[in-house]
């Protein structure tokens, strides 16, 4: 019994994390199509991936510690930051439903010279931390979301959006041959950003009730 009820508390908070990772990180960019690019060439795919996934693991990490420091005497900077949240995250939501009626797609060129694992590790750090958007949603968004959460439970909102990650980056660049044809079906991107456009707005309302029920 005690066992069902430490759940109760821990899996929302795991995949609130989850989703909200997974939200972010999957969309059209630079990055994603590197990690394809190298899963199609089957160049250095393990590294690159274990870059992508520990370079958002320490951001996310670094976002929600830091935060939680910073909010924990100042609860209406809390408040602030918990409906700014809010607002971000409702606007993607729209922006994602949005682009599920625009046709996209990605594309990955697998032809070319290859590269040592070094110089494909250092492409792969430039896409990740030279794009300011990651900060904006791993340290500021996420680390502010996982400030929110109770300190016991913080650890399992970083675990569930860093599962997310690695999760998204392996299935990305080990699965790049089956999936390119898949990336490249305008289609398949709208679906997807129809489920991520609702998965934010539900977080979203999530994080409202938690801001009034909370503060």
């Amino acid at each position: 019994m005690e066992t069902s009820s430490t759940l109760s508390f821990i899996l929302p908070v795991f995949v609130q994390g989850l989703a909200l990772s997974f939200g972010l990180i999957v969309a059209i960019g630079a990055q994603n199509a590197f990690v394809l690019r190298q899963g199609l060439r089957r160049e250095h795919v393990g590294p690159v991936v274990l870059f992508c996934a520990l370079a958002d693991a320490v951001l996310i990490t670094a976002g929600v510690m830091g935060m939680a420091q910073a909010l924990g005497e100042r609860p209406d900077l809390a408040r602030a930051l918990a409906l700014g949240g809010v607002a971000f995250l409702a606007f993607y939501g729209f922006q994602a439903l949005r682009r599920a009626h625009q046709p996209q797609q990605l594309q990955a060129v697998a032809a070319g010279q290859g590269m040592g694992r070094a110089a494909v590790v250092a492409q792969a750090a430039a896409f990740t931390l030279l794009n300011p958007h990651v900060y904006l949603d791993t340290v500021l968004l996420m680390g502010s979301i996982g400030a929110q959460q109770p300190a016991a439970l913080r650890g399992w909102f970083v675990l569930g959006a860093c599962v997310a990650s690695l999760s998204w980056f392996g299935l990305l660049g080990f699965g790049a041959r089956w999936l390119a044809p898949w990336f490249a079906r305008p289609r398949a991107w709208q679906v997807l950003d129809g489920l991520i456009g609702l998965t934010m707005l539900a977080l979203s309302a999530l994080l409202v009730r938690h801001v009034f029920n909370g503060f």
